[in-house]
């Protein structure tokens, strides 16, 4: 998708004031086209909303986002056998990602966070920079867990997104998508073994298996942006969990509303195999 162009015919004032302006590119059709594996398209609609919003920092954070997903699916991240129990994700091995992409997402994140620490210097409380900041703290750690095995650097980002989500929430308890970032970090640490979970919560991390399911579906149900993704983060908790009924209910949907991704139909299939 390209940025809309508009334009305005040498017309009457009056005329002027009764027409309204074509709606702009919106972050949501950005988010529906990642999840139907359009990076291309998702990233153009990003970059057009960043065009008519130059200084929010939720822009290059969501675009930041389009690179992460674009480098999950052609490295296989999100596929179910990789992380359906804690025995296959201590195995994964360190991948090999794009050096192009890995340098646009982390360009796309200090931008972000550029941004939206420019903006909290003046308003402590600016919602959007708060969200940009949960996520893109979220997106380091998922980039350093997922790709580069680094699990200690990604206990790191996970914290400070945990702590920037908190801060968020303060200011809009309304923000579910905040909840993915402390939900699935909650999830997993609460499935560690009793002295890891000890070590971490030693550096200021908690985990609640219940608790990070319960935030989770929060977000599946009541997110804007991060609905699908939680969702399918959803997805790979039941499985782990041996609830392949509500597993395979969560992936028929997301196959319904996404048709262009292939990886429901997959999972779904090999759901059923078993």
């Amino acid at each position: 998708m390209v940025a809309v162009v508009f334009a305005f015919l040498p017309i009457s004032a009056l005329a002027q004031e009764t027409i309204s302006a074509a709606p702009g590119p919106t972050l949501d059709q950005g988010f529906h086209l990642l999840y139907n594996l359009d990076f291309t398209g998702a990233h153009n609609l990003f970059l057009a909303w960043e065009g008519q919003h130059p200084e929010d920092p939720l822009g290059p954070a969501c675009d930041a986002a389009g690179f992460l997903f674009s480098e999950f699916n052609r490295l296989g991240v999100l596929e179910f056998q990789f992380l359906e129990d804690d025995k296959a994700f201590d195995a994964r091995k360190k991948l090999d990602p794009n050096p192009a992409v890995r340098d646009q997402f982390n360009s796309a994140l200090d931008q972000a966070e550029s941004k939206a620490r420019k903006k909290l210097w003046t308003d402590p409380k600016d919602r959007n920079a708060l969200f940009a900041m949960t996520l893109s703290s979220g997106l380091r750690a998922d980039y350093a867990a997922l790709i580069e095995k680094r699990n200690l650097a990604s206990l790191h980002f996970t914290k400070q997104s945990d702590g920037w989500a908190q801060q968020l929430l303060a200011v809009d308890p309304n923000c579910y998508d905040a909840h993915v970032a402390t939900g699935f970090s909650k999830y997993i640490i609460g499935s560690m073994s009793s002295p890891v979970r000890w070590l971490v919560k030693l550096g200021g991390i908690s985990g609640d298996k219940q608790a990070g399911i319960a935030e989770l579906k929060l977000t599946a149900e009541h997110g804007q942006y991060l609905a699908p993704f939680a969702r399918i983060l959803l997805a790979i908790v039941y499985v782990r969990e041996k609830e392949k009924p509500q597993a395979r209910e969560l992936l028929a949907s997301l196959r319904d509303q996404f048709p262009a991704n292939p990886l429901f139909p997959l999972e779904i299939a090999r759901l059923d195999s078993h």
